[in-house]
């Protein structure tokens, strides 16, 4: 049988074999590739984050811009919130000083007339007190309730101890808010009305 290694047209002599690879024979190396130039890489990269940082930074501005403008426009708000609270309630009052300079009018001079012209102004004012959640506080015979009431004086009475025996002026409740308290007289407890005597 002839020898076919050394025969033809295709002979050639075998490559040496690598055993580099995991000791695999027949496997070549394969080396790794080369890196690239890291200085264009780090000009890329910082150039990405300089871009990012702007971007963060006009954001930043712009919502430091429009929180200004809401805080601005919040304090002019409630600047006239507190200057023209009461508007509402002093549009009501205008009737009242017409129907009160009406009954002082010359032509007025009579008691009836200034005596009707005053009760439709209390009419006017009750309606604008109405509007306006203003209440009158009802004092009389009432417990003595420290935060409604002012007492001016303990006097005896008939009435049970520590009650409202008489109302020297009305007090008033916005909603429930004391606009002002009732100024009251208190009824003394009955005990300490006998040891005076």
């Amino acid at each position: 049988m002839p020898n076919l290694q050394n025969s033809g047209p295709f002979t050639q002599s075998a490559p040496a074999q690598s055993t580099d690879v995991a000791g695999v024979p027949g496997a070549e190396t394969v080396e790794p590739p080369l890196p690239a130039d890291p200085a264009s890489d780090l000009v890329t990269l910082l150039k990405k984050a300089e871009d990012e940082a702007a971007e963060l930074r006009e954001s930043w501005l712009r919502a430091r811009a429009d929180l200004d403008n809401v805080r601005k426009q919040s304090a002019a708000d409630i600047s006239r919130a507190h200057k023209y609270a009461v508007e509402r309630f002093a549009g009501e009052l205008l009737a009242v000083k017409d129907s009160l300079e009406s009954a002082l009018a010359p032509g007025n001079a009579s008691l009836e007339a200034i005596r009707a012209g005053v009760e439709l102004t209390l009419k006017q004012l009750d309606a604008a007190f109405e509007k306006s959640q203003i209440v009158e506080i009802d004092a009389a015979g009432q417990k003595f309730d420290p935060h409604r009431h002012q007492a001016m004086a303990m006097v005896d009475s008939p009435a049970p101890a520590n009650t409202v025996a008489q109302v020297f002026q009305k007090g008033y409740l916005l909603h429930d808010r004391v606009l002002r308290p009732a100024m009251v007289a208190v009824a003394k407890p009955k005990e300490s009305s006998e040891k005076d005597r």
